[in-house]
């Protein structure tokens, strides 16, 4: 529920009451003495999607744009018409003005901007090498970047030029210069003992998970406009979705910067990529659902140049996310093509292994080298396996030539194979759990390895 308290100006009372009491709204006028224009100022409790269309009576009636206007929330109101007012104006959605006001808190000044986008990425980039999630999500508390998206897209709606170019201008800038202080601390550690030497970014999970963007990434972004979209719009849990929204953009931000200082393009491109991808969704979402909420500027005349506007700047958000969606794509057939053939890589050997099923041999561990960027640039799957065989017992010299014409012929890919055997002991009976940090006396370390390439190379 809001309280509305509006100046009435001199002649205009009788309209302005005579509007009140057709729109059956309970009020309370007081004389205006501070203001020699104004005669007096009326006080009315109304649902919250009630304030606009009531505003908008009341400037029919004579309350001219320029009046003292306040609309607040409060906790109870009790009135005989309050129920009838609920019916007729049912619905959240927050009034014009109230949408304004709250866009205009949410894009803070430029000093306080930048100090906490400073500080959220500087959290981000430790928690990203120091492989947390939760110092990540830390970050994402101070991250002040939902004011931004949601101004730039409420000043379109509104045809408020100022609002939405200040909401755009932090954005871009807010990004940038994210990705500038997270090569700078990359670039500063990699001098320190505070980081291992020659750190290879692309082993951390934290990071890895940022540099291959598919169109899950695509998802999570709508999503995050449309909720801080509903937040505004509902008044509540603004707070927990500029979380969401910073989880989209600040992590990739800084991820990109890392992938700058440490040096592998892969991870600036791809971290990228997941950045412009993310920003434009999540303003694209934003727009639609404010214009689709029925947001539109106070003046009539001015709703086709808005409509105008709205529309095109959708089309260029569209036409950039579908330029991006290339590589949203590309990522995504490449990572299911890797990840299906190291799946059935690894089935396939086991398979052979169980059918085989020669006593005392077993078959230790499966693994698969193959990234998408291995794919794309045509380069070999590298499957290794490792072996326990008893000591007593001779490696087969030709095992990986065979694991490879394998998988080979079963999987319909040339592909690199490399086995390792191990000596194992393994008792007749299963042994009792072993004192903790004995380590086990079964495997060995053994020189007998065997490569093999496939027969086309």
């Amino acid at each position: 529920m809001r309280l509305v308290q509006v100046l009435i100006p001199e002649g205009k009372q009788e309209g302005v009451l005579e509007a009140l009491d057709e729109e059956g709204i309970d009020y309370a006028v007081f004389e205006e003495v501070g203001r020699g224009d104004f005669e007096a100022m009326v006080q009315f409790p109304v649902p919250p999607s009630g304030v606009e269309p009531i505003l908008e009576r009341l400037t029919s009636a004579g309350v001219r744009e320029d009046a003292y206007t306040i609309v607040m929330a409060t906790e109870t109101v009790v009135s005989q018409r309050l129920s009838a007012l609920i019916e007729r104006f049912p619905g959240l959605r927050i009034s014009r003005e109230e949408l304004y006001a709250r866009a205009e808190d949410l894009a803070p000044a430029n000093s306080t901007f930048f100090a906490f986008l400073v500080l959220s990425t500087i959290i981000a980039t430790t928690g990203l090498l120091l492989d947390s999630a939760a110092t990540i999500i830390g970050a994402m508390v101070v991250a002040p970047l939902m004011g931004p998206a949601i101004s730039a897209s409420v000043g379109t709606i509104l045809d408020d030029q100022r609002m939405a170019t200040r909401g755009v201008f932090l954005q871009v800038t807010g990004l940038v210069s994210a990705i500038a202080i997270g090569a700078i601390m990359g670039w500063v550690l990699q001098g320190t003992i505070l980081i291992p030497p020659d750190l290879d970014i692309l082993t951390i999970p934290q990071v890895t998970e940022r540099t291959n963007p598919n169109f899950l990434a695509l998802f999570l972004a709508l999503g995050s406009g449309l909720a801080g979209a509903i937040s505004i719009m509902r008044g509540s849990g603004s707070t927990l979705v500029g979380v969401a929204i910073a989880v989209a953009l600040i992590p990739p931000a800084a991820t990109a910067g890392l992938g700058i200082a440490f040096g592998p393009p892969g991870v600036a491109i791809g971290a990228g990529v997941l950045v412009l991808v993310n920003l434009l969704a999540i303003n694209l979402s934003a727009l639609v659902l404010f214009y689709a909420a029925g947001f539109r500027p106070l003046e009539p005349e001015q709703s086709p140049d808005v409509r105008e506007s709205v529309v095109s700047r959708i089309a260029v958000i569209v036409v950039g996310i579908a330029v991006l969606s290339v590589v949203l794509g590309a990522v995504t057939w490449t990572t299911f093509q890797t990840q299906s053939y190291e799946a059935n890589a690894q089935d396939e050997i086991q398979r052979q292994f169980n059918e085989a099923d020669i006593d005392d041999v077993e078959l230790v561990r499966v693994t698969v080298d193959y990234e998408p960027i291995d794919l794309l640039l045509g380069n070999e799957p590298e499957v290794n396996v490792l072996i326990g065989i008893p000591r007593d017992r001779a490696a087969p010299p030709d095992l990986a030539q065979q694991l490879d014409d394998l998988l080979t012929e079963q999987l319909g890919e040339d592909v690199f194979v490399r086995v390792g055997f191990v000596e194992a002991e393994v008792s007749e009976t299963e042994p009792p759990d072993p004192p903790l940090g004995w380590p086990p006396a079964t495997v060995t370390a053994a020189d007998n390895a065997s490569h093999a390439r496939p027969s086309s190379t």
